[in-house]
């Protein structure tokens, strides 16, 4: 089963080209979306969670079109957009069980099991009875995958899950979608690349509505052996950089440390240094080349 999106377009009433001729084929598993604010990626993510209609293109998944089987797709989706509103009174237990309602779940003892299962992984089991608007932000995420789950889902969208939360948060959260089953097509569309490298068996890196990159993390580090370098310059220190070379700066105690991209880079100083997929990702965002 894979979902596959050929040359898929779109442009808003504002003129903004969001997307330009998208081509991905993502198969089961955990499949990462990266790119900057802005990028594309919820767009990307709002058509294919069938909520806007894409100018030009196909999007197929398990051999359906989508575009014209619309209620098909949503019966096997999960979605968890990057922001979404909730009743302000309802309480977590009930609006799950409401939301199971909706999805097909009409036995009362069966949404009563299930939703008591949701909330035991999502860790809101004790906080049942409490309205989800009074939810911290990181509860409310747990609360949004809870909902995305509901159905047995074969395709599930999440839309920047982790901003904002805090470390501990993003382990759970990270450990929440790690259990989904491995049939199962997740898209985790994020900013944050250490998302991608924990979780993702393949990645696409989008920026200004196309995709720049698309495979899995190991061969993205494979092709920066030996070519990344790092230096550490004290922070007042005038230093004249080579910025085509530049990859990234950071403070460490103090200092600057900036890594480049190159194939011999000792005259500068700098010493060979193990790439990150962080890496790969500003060097693709930048156009950066040999």
């Amino acid at each position: 089963m894979s979902l596959i999106i050929r040359d898929v377009s779109k442009t808003y009433p504002n003129g903004v080209h969001a997307l330009n001729s998208i081509h991905l084929e993502i198969p089961n598993g955990m499949f990462g979306l990266l790119g900057p604010n802005g990028a594309g990626k919820s767009s990307l993510m709002r058509t294919l969670a069938t909520l806007q209609e894409p100018d030009t293109g196909t999007i197929e998944f398990n051999g359906f079109n989508l575009l014209r089987e619309k209620m098909h797709l949503r019966s096997m989706l999960g979605y968890l957009p990057q922001e979404f509103d909730v009743y302000p009174k309802i309480s977590a237990e009930d609006l799950l069980s409401y939301l199971a309602e909706l999805k097909g779940v009409s036995s009362r003892r069966e949404r009563q099991a299930l939703v008591e299962h949701l909330l035991t992984v999502t860790n809101l089991y004790d906080v049942r009875k409490k309205a989800v608007a009074h939810y911290s932000g990181g509860m409310k995420q747990r609360f949004g995958i809870a909902q995305a789950l509901i159905g047995q889902p074969k395709l599930i969208i999440v839309d920047e899950p982790t901003a904002g939360l805090d470390p501990e948060e993003r382990v759970r959260f990270h450990n929440l979608l790690a259990d989904i089953k491995d049939d199962v097509t997740v898209i985790l569309s994020t900013h944050i690349v250490s998302d991608v490298s924990d979780l993702c068996q393949s990645f696409a890196i989008i920026n200004k509505g196309e995709v720049l990159s698309n495979q899995t993390p190991q061969d993205a580090l494979r092709g920066l052996r030996n070519k990344l370098w790092e230096k550490r310059i004290p922070r007042h220190a005038s230093v004249e950089l080579p910025l085509d070379r530049l990859v990234s700066m950071h403070l460490s105690m103090g200092d600057q440390i900036v890594r480049f991209y190159g194939e011999d880079l000792t005259a500068l100083g700098a010493e060979l240094t193990q790439p990150t997929l962080e890496d790969y990702y500003f060097i693709t965002i930048k156009g950066l080349t040999l």
